[in-house]
This record gives structure tokens, C-alpha cells and sequence, in this order.
């Protein structure tokens, strides 16, 4: 009978991985902790606004809206002869400005139909949420069925991302010395113009999250806010989609924020929480998948959810173990 769970082995699960394939598996963490620690930062706004789902929506939303702009600007036919009837759908999807482009307008029709719906009608927003990324991800699976039929999509690329081949990527050289993975440093370039916006930007999201009504009457423009928010979340989303798929960048989303949610009130720390989330997660989901010979994006989440569990028992204010206490104290 074949072992479920393969025995634990210190040497090639911990050690191996940083002495002999220390240059592979240090992008893979480094993309894993980038891409975790991004979607985390923005994933705490999200909560607070308790707009949660809408990640999911955004994730599921981008496809057509990718396939339309690769429509419009090369053409399935031709993109089809050109890559070959084996070709990756990634590699006409995820690269190039008008694709970013396409989804960052996806992402915009999403959150405007799923206002639409929720206030033109009596459809509760949970509901107007599953109503659009349903329809706008099935479109796109529509529009991929008629116009890329030479075109192979990658199912693991959609559902849950090939991290593990970020080290195979070209790599950025300066002076003829490879610097890193080109998605690496697109990520590290999201990531950093992420924290730069949060930090010029604080305030407004701050007061806009927790009290629109309050961040009206001060002179915040709530609903610039709002969309400036939408379509800095679709270019996480896309940014990350390759890595770690569209069902898995909605976990980075939302697990980093709940979890500090748990631990602090404070906002700032809450976003510090969300980054030492996003690094043992990271680190912890590598390892998990090494030992497991699994999926690394997989693993890291389920190690992200471990830590959110954990967080959950022994909470301060809001853990299991906290409430029990209360509740023998008054029996």
C-alpha cells in the first residue's frame, strides 16, 4: 500500500534546498513571499472594507478581459500560427502591456457591475459578486473556446500557477550579469510601488475604509478611492496570476489579513503582521511542498491557513482558547 505521506527526511527537505539547490529554490521563495506579501498589504483593505469576495471576483474576471485585449492586438489566428499548435495560452497572455491593460479594465467592469447590480437592484452584494465573476469567467472561457482553438490552455497556469518554474524564466542582466527572473523583478517592481501607494495614501484609505460616510465629510473623494483601489488590486492579481493561479491568489489575499485581523486593531500592525505572514508562509509552504513533492503555490497556502488556525486558538482577544477561558470563568 502506498504511503499517503512520504517519511519525513531532515536532510533532503531542510538542508538540500539551501546548500545544493539553494538558486532554485531562493527565487521560488522569493516570488512566493512577494507575491503573498502584495496580495496581503492590499488583502487588509479588502477586509476592513469587508469587500473580501471581490478578490475572487477580480481573479476570475481578468481572463476575458486578457483574451479580449490579445484579441484585439494580434489576433488568435495569427497568435496561433506564430506560437504553434502546442503553444502555451501564458505566453501570448501574460506578457505585454496591452494584456495588463485588458485586465485592468476587466477588473474595473467587474467591481462597476457588481455596484450595478447590488444598488439598482435587491440582490445583496455576496450574491451580485458570484453573479459577475461567474459570467465574465465563463465568457472568457467562451471566447478562448471559439478564437484559440490552436492555442493549448494550461490548466495549471489558470487553476494554480507553475511557480516552480520562475527560476526557468529569462533572467534581467545588467552588464552582462544575470540579476533575476524577469517575474521576480515585476513582482518586486508591484510590491514596491504597493507599499510606496500605501504609504503616500494612508489616511484616505484608512478613514475611507473604516467610516466612508466620516471620509466624505473630510474631502476624500470615497469613490476614487475605491476604483484607484480595484485597479491596483486587478494589477496584483495579474501580476501574480502566473505564479500562483487564479484560485490560489485569492487565499494570498485574504488569509495574510484575516490573520492579523486576529491579532492586532491596529492598522499598521496588521499590515506588519500580514508581511511576517506572507514570509513563513512562504517558507513554510516550501518546505511542506518539498516533503510532499506537491505544489509549491498549493503548499504555501495550506501553510498560510495553518498559521491563520493557529492564530485563530490563541488569539489575545479573539482566540478559541481566550473564549473558552471566558466561558469556564462564568461557569
Amino acid at each position: 500500500m502506498m504511503n499517503l505521506i512520504l517519511p519525513w527526511d531532515w536532510q533532503r527537505v531542510v538542508i538540500e534546498p539551501w546548500t545544493s539547490g539553494a538558486e532554485i529554490y531562493g527565487w521560488i521563495l522569493l516570488m512566493g513571499f512577494l507575491i503573498s506579501a502584495t496580495c496581503g498589504l492590499i488583502g487588509n483593505y479588502l477586509i476592513l472594507r469587508r469587500m473580501a469576495l471581490i478578490g475572487d471576483a477580480i481573479s476570475h474576471s481578468v481572463l476575458p478581459g486578457m483574451a479580449v485585449a490579445f484579441l484585439v492586438t494580434s489576433g488568435w489566428k495569427n497568435a496561433g500560427d506564430q506560437l504553434g499548435a502546442t503553444a502555451n495560452l501564458q505566453e501570448g497572455l501574460l506578457h505585454g502591456w496591452p494584456i495588463l491593460l485588458g485586465a485592468i479594465l476587466a477588473g474595473m467592469v467587474t467591481s462597476l457591475l457588481i455596484e450595478l447590480i447590488h444598488h439598482r437592484s435587491r440582490i445583496k452584494q455576496d450574491a451580485a459578486i458570484g453573479i459577475t465573476f461567474s459570467t465574465l469567467f465563463a465568457l472568457g472561457v467562451v471566447l478562448i473556446s471559439l478564437f484559440a482553438d490552436k492555442v493549448d490552455l494550461d490548466a495549471d497556469c489558470i487553476l494554480h500557477g507553475e511557480i516552480a518554474f520562475i527560476p526557468l524564466e529569462p533572467f534581467l542582466s545588467v552588464g552582462g550579469w544575470a540579476v533575476a527572473p524577469l517575474p521576480v523583478i515585476q513582482m518586486l517592481g508591484v510590491a514596491s510601488l504597493t507599499v510606496l501607494g500605501i504609504g503616500l495614501f494612508y489616511k484616505e484609505l484608512l478613514i475611507s475604509s473604516f467610516d466612508p460616510g466620516l471620509a466624505k465629510a473630510t474631502g476624500i473623494r470615497v469613490r476614487w478611492i475605491h476604483y484607484g483601489l480595484m485597479v491596483w488590486l486587478s494589477i496584483v492579481v495579474v501580476s501574480a496570476f502566473e505564479s500562483v493561479g487564479a484560485i490560489l491568489v485569492i487565499a494570498m489575499l485574504i488569509l495574510p489579513g484575516a490573520t492579523a485581523s486576529l491579532l492586532s486593531q491596529s492598522l499598521r500592525t496588521m499590515l506588519g503582521i500580514s508581511v511576517v505572514h506572507a514570509l513563513l508562509s512562504s517558507l513554510g509552504g516550501l518546505h511542506l511542498a518539498i516533503w510532499l513533492d506537491t505544489s509549491i503555490a498549493g503548499s504555501m497556502v495550506v501553510a498560510g491557513s495553518g498559521l491563520f488556525m493557529i492564530a485563530w486558538f490563541l488569539s489575545p482577544t479573539q482566540g478559541l482558547l481566550k473564549q473558552r477561558g471566558k466561558a469556564g470563568a462564568v461557569g
